[in-house]
């Protein structure tokens, strides 16, 4: 390449994260630029476990387990549902906190759902959960997220009918 060809990019490399780092500043919502580049990051470079499959399956009960340790420690920010129904900050931090049923979210691969779970994303508001979950648990809270009941519903995901789970995780 070039020096120019590098001078260029580090340049334009230089002014993206100035602007973002400028936009930083402000309290809002953040812009689609924003969002995809640092989406692309976290998918790419910042979160792992990507290969990581979960080895639990997705039977009812693994899933009963997982509802029950959300609802101990993840509804207060992401509602009953997964979705923030009943969250009224959720859509005002920066970033907002997103409904774990969002495309966003249900694309991660079982492996990093579990890896943000345990370590969490910074400098959003998802902490680390690895001194309260033991690894079992956060493999579970995974499926619980894979299984969320319909938005705005305090029930029971449609798995708890018994038996095998639908085949919904991913393992990209």
């Amino acid at each position: 390449m070039s020096r120019r060809a590098l001078f260029v990019r580090a340049a334009t490399i230089s002014l993206i994260l100035a602007l973002i780092s400028l936009e930083g500043c402000q309290v809002r919502t953040p812009g689609t630029l924003e969002t995809t580049l640092v989406d692309g990051a976290k998918r790419r470079i910042t979160i792992g476990g990507r290969s990581d499959v979960n080895p639990l399956p997705a039977t009812a009960d693994n899933v009963k387990k997982g509802q029950s340790d959300f609802g101990a420690y993840c509804v207060v920010c992401h509602g009953l549902d997964g979705q923030n129904t009943g969250v009224p900050f959720a859509g005002k931090m920066s970033p907002p906190v997103p409904p774990l049923n969002s495309p966003a979210v249900q694309s991660y691969s079982d492996g990093q759902l579990h890896w943000i779970i345990q370590n969490g994303v910074s400098p959003s508001g998802m902490p680390a959960s690895k001194d309260l979950f033991r690894d079992e648990e956060i493999w579970q809270l995974v499926l619980y997220i894979r299984h969320l009941p319909p938005k705005g519903s305090l029930g029971e995901p449609a798995v708890y009918g018994g038996g095998e789970a639908p085949q919904a995780t991913k393992s990209r």
